[in-house]
């Protein structure tokens, strides 16, 4: 595997063509160059992608552009050579962990291959993230506490999110106990003279039975837990499927969205995961789909997403007819 990056395609401060009329003038209007591009090789035979970098370094050079020396690495992705095993990209830690006949993944043919592919979010990473959240945390040392949650959840939330399709969970976990580490120092530097359980009880709501929840007193905004965001895996899209064959029950399903399909069924589909509230069936293309109200509005209910639900036509009057006169 070889992992590369091209030197002098960011047009900064330190660029060949900082001093070119045209970049200086498209950057005074506020045009953004793109970054440095990221270059990956994979290749089971070592001699292929070292010709790969040959080529590269070829095809680059009339570019005026050439491989950054350190930040090329050729490295395993299972075996320890020079280098530690794995490689970062993108803020994720790609690494294969050798394991028992039990745990061990396959080929597509279904032979066991003796090692385990796990993909995390990268040391960096953690740190750039533990960095932000202490720093924000500092910038609201005489803030309020509903201030602090107003900061904090975007970045919580954004940075769990893009992690939420690999291996978290450990790290989650962690983060959410250095949070609270940062929370408590946070917490006792304002209330230097209260003892601990004074502290606690006035910005975590334990007493209350909702556990360990950072959370102003008068049940105003409420801190996100990085182990709050479940981890849900990226499906590949089956090989059959196109947007284009008129399945539209399958897109709708997976992207929340699909051309010509109104708005909320494509959002309960998403949400249903293409099953029927009542029946529990999954829809077809050609079944008939209502959307229903959980609780019905004469009787009170929503016009919101809570309050609804997609159910087949012949499910809906079967539940219209048992829905009580009162709720």
């Amino acid at each position: 595997m070889l992992e590369a990056k091209p030197q002098d395609l960011r047009l900064d401060r330190k660029s060949r063509m900082r001093r070119e009329f045209h970049v200086r003038f498209c950057e005074g209007v506020g045009v953004r160059f793109p970054r440095a591009t990221r270059l990956l090789v994979m290749h089971p035979d070592r001699e292929i992608v070292e010709k790969s970098q040959e080529v590269l370094t070829e095809w680059l050079a009339p570019m005026g552009l050439q491989l950054k020396p350190s930040k090329t690495r050729l490295t395993h992705t299972l075996n320890k050579g020079d280098d530690a095993p794995g490689f970062d990209f993108l803020g994720f830690n790609i690494r294969q962990y050798p394991v028992g006949k039990t745990k061990t993944g396959s080929n597509p043919k279904g032979r066991p291959l003796g090692f385990k592919t796990i993909i995390k979010p990268s040391k960096e990473s953690i740190k750039r993230h533990v960095r932000a959240l202490r720093s924000h945390v500092k910038n609201q040392i005489a803030g309020k506490q509903a201030s602090l949650i107003r900061e904090l959840n975007p970045v919580i939330r954004g940075w769990t999110r893009y992690y939420s399709t690999v291996c978290s969970s450990d790290t989650f976990s962690k983060l959410s106990h250095i949070l609270f580490q940062q929370l408590r120092s946070w917490a006792r530097r304002r209330h230097p003279r209260k003892g601990m359980k004074w502290v606690i009880r006035k910005y975590w709501r334990v007493d209350e039975g909702q556990g360990w929840i950072f959370q102003p007193r008068d049940n105003g905004a409420r801190l996100c837990r990085h182990l709050d965001i479940p981890i849900e895996r990226h499906v590949k899209v089956q090989g059959t499927r196109s947007p284009y064959n008129g399945d539209w029950i399958y897109w709708s399903k997976r992207l929340g969205r699909m051309p010509g399909v109104k708005k909320r069924v494509a959002t309960l589909l998403k949400r249903q995961r293409g099953r029927c509230q009542w029946c529990g069936l999954l829809f077809r293309w050609d079944d008939l789909m209502e959307i229903d109200h959980i609780i019905p509005r004469k009787l009170g209910g929503k016009e919101a997403y809570y309050n609804m639900q997609l159910i087949h036509r012949h499910c809906h009057d079967i539940k219209t007819k048992s829905d009580p006169d009162e709720w």
